[in-house]
């Protein structure tokens, strides 16, 4: 299966937009004084609790799409084989009908009826 240029781009955007908030944390552009984070445990625990959010999600969301691909089967699924083995039996009555065609010999085209009533005749 391809993958579609919309996921690429998706994954794409993500992956540069944790590089920069990475960036930003080396740079402590988003970073507090550490004593303002032990100043204030609330804000230090609320930081802790949405970190562990974001990570739990995206853990989850990874092992669902990589689950997803190792358990996907590598051909058909059992309507896209029963379509092709339909597709095999019109073609196979196609041919017997042509076979069937070119066998019997072309009868005479019967005339084409004559009209009742006030013709010549």
């Amino acid at each position: 299966m391809r993958t579609s240029w919309r996921i690429l781009a998706l994954w794409s955007v993500l992956i540069l937009v944790l590089l920069l908030v990475e960036v930003a944390q080396l740079t402590h552009l988003f970073t507090l004084p550490i004593a303002s984070a032990i100043g204030d445990p609330l804000a230090f625990v609320f930081a802790l609790v949405f970190t562990t959010i974001l990570a739990l999600v995206g853990a989850i969301f990874i092992g669902i799409y990589i689950s997803a691909r190792l358990l996907r089967a590598p051909g058909f699924t059992p309507f896209e084989e029963e379509m092709l083995k339909m597709r095999r039996d019109v073609r196979d009555l196609k041919q017997a009908v042509d076979e069937l065609r070119d066998a019997t010999p072309a009868a005479p085209a019967d005339p084409p009826p004559r009209a009742r009533g006030g013709g010549p005749g």
